[in-house]
């Protein structure tokens, strides 16, 4: 009794209590017979006016009375909207706020008791989505056609998946959870979810594509819980997105194995770049109208204690991914100027920064610094900036151009040809030198669209009064071709490979005549 008594609410028991009050009072009123008393006590005192006063009482009373029930029907409507606010902000805590679907939060907090609910134990299966090409697209439409292509997406994905647990993780990566698909089911699951991703859509009047990789696990198959079955998800979606666009994979247990030795890359990255272990090596940069040294590039290498030489494409993109890029490149560049400070003066130092860095309002600054802290003249660097980081925001390159030029830094506009800069961004944009993608070197003396390209490209430098360098030069018939066509510089493998800070100074140096003969010999 007094348990249900603790559980009666405070209000319920004033209730009762007046109730029980008013009973007993006309109870006692009747046996008493209290209205008859009281009226002759007011008669005979009709000099006190007690009846006026009970007149105002009774008003006051009823005045009262209604005053309570506003005040009780706003106390409800207080308490609706307190309990409707703290919906909205758990729905908003729980979801993406832009594509409205669950976010990581709900995923990790919500989604093991919501499988329980509705799977039970059973099995059931996690797929990992990412777009492919989202960043070209988001880079050619801007960030708002960007939003709306994930929300265009995440439409799909619902409409497409109405029985599964759709979550996105951030930026264009999402989640879906499922009851479990047959094996012989599986394959048709995936090449719909890609169809309909894939579908060109029509943002801001322009029409845009994008591809998708799937990466799917099992429970209890490939993971007794379900942050482990996520992981095993991510593992599959690594190794498609690494085969292509548009690919699809389940989990093995060597994807996981791959996983961890990435992983183990990483940490072994981070420690050699705390320990300054990855150095700059240097690549002539070719006067091919002389044959002389008319600078080196710096190139990042690393040379693993337990891994060997690491290709810079996976490192370079590794320290992209985890947010490194920035003092990777600070530090090559302080030690790259160290080194170029022992050249001779007329011999430059190129250095190329990630498309990630030229949207840094700070990038100039930061350039400029190492520069004064170094000693290295201003004119003696040249930045080369890759066509890709020009749109993700040409204001922002272009008041970066601008403040590294007024320096005396000359900038060079690298792999021109493969990105998506246009003739009115080469005219906003000033560069000092333009460098054809080694791509189209290749193919020189095979492909006659290549060559015409080339030419084009050429003649357009000289139109606009900018050097043109030629990468990838491997064989003295493309460097004949080239001179014959008027391009002024030249780097590639038949004038030498990126060597050690020691070996440029070597050739820095003693600058030989021909230095394509210099490299035959083995330099």
């Amino acid at each position: 009794m007094k348990q249900v008594l603790a559980n009666i609410s405070t209000s319920k028991k004033d209730a009762a209590f007046f109730v029980f009050l008013s009973v007993g009072v006309c109870g006692a009123a009747i046996y008493y017979d209290a209205y008859e008393v009281f009226h002759r006590f007011l008669a005979e005192h009709e000099d006190w006016e007690i009846d006026e006063v009970m007149v105002a009482l009774l008003y006051l009373g009823v005045s009262g009375y209604i005053y309570a029930i506003r005040r009780l029907i706003e106390l409800k409507r207080e308490t609706r909207d307190k309990t409707l606010a703290e919906s909205r902000a758990r729905w908003i805590s729980y979801h993406d706020f832009l594509t409205k679907l669950p976010n990581r939060r709900f995923l990790e907090e919500r989604v093991p008791d919501l499988l329980k609910s509705s799977f039970g134990h059973s099995e059931y299966m996690v797929f990992a989505i990412d777009l492919d090409g989202f960043k070209r697209v988001n880079d050619l439409i801007g960030h708002d056609g960007g939003d709306q292509l994930l929300v265009n997406v995440a439409a799909r994905l619902t409409e497409l998946l109405p029985e599964t647990i759709l979550v996105r993780l951030g930026g264009d990566e999402f989640l879906a959870v499922s009851p479990t698909i047959h094996c012989d089911q599986i394959d048709d699951f995936c090449d719909r979810v890609i169809s309909a991703l894939g579908d060109p859509m029509k943002i801001s009047g322009i029409h845009t594509e994008v591809g998708a990789s799937l990466g799917y696990a099992r429970f209890p198959n490939d993971g007794l819980s379900l942050k482990d079955v996520i992981h095993c998800a991510d593992a599959a979606l690594y190794e498609a997105k690494k085969r292509g666009r548009n690919t699809y994979l389940g989990f093995t247990t060597q994807m996981s194995e791959q996983l961890s030795l990435r992983a183990e890359i990483e940490g072994q990255f981070r420690e050699a770049l705390g320990r300054r272990q990855i150095r700059p090596h240097y690549q002539p940069l070719i006067d091919l109208n002389t044959g002389k040294l008319r600078g080196f590039e710096a190139l990042a290498r690393w040379d693993s204690d337990k891994f060997g030489p690491v290709s810079p494409e996976v490192f370079v993109a590794m320290a992209e991914d985890i947010g490194l890029i920035l003092e990777l490149s600070e530090v090559l560049l302080r030690e790259a100027c160290k080194d170029a400070l022992e050249w001779p003066s007329d011999v430059i130092l190129a250095f190329n920064i990630s498309p990630s860095m030229v949207i840094d309002r700070l990038l100039g600054f930061r350039i400029i610094r190492i520069l004064s802290e170094v000693g290295l003249p201003p004119h003696r660097l040249e930045i080369e900036i890759t066509e890709s980081a020009l749109i993700k925001d040409v204001d922002v390159a272009l008041a970066v151009i601008h403040e590294l030029r007024a320096t005396g830094i000359r900038i060079a506009l690298d792999d021109f040809g493969t990105g998506y800069s246009s003739l009115s961004q080469l005219s906003k944009l000033t560069f000092d030198k333009i460098k054809i993608d080694r791509s189209f070197i290749a193919a020189l003396e095979t492909d006659a669209k290549q060559m015409k390209i080339v030419k084009t490209m050429i003649a357009l430098g000289r139109g606009l009064d900018i050097s043109i360098t030629a990468e990838g030069i491997e064989e003295p018939s493309q460097l004949a071709i080239l001179k014959e066509l008027g391009c002024g510089y030249g780097q590639g493998y038949l004038f030498g490979r990126a060597v050690p800070a020691g070996e440029a100074l070597t050739l820095a140096n003693s600058n030989p005549e021909k230095i394509e003969e210099y490299a035959r010999k083995g330099a």
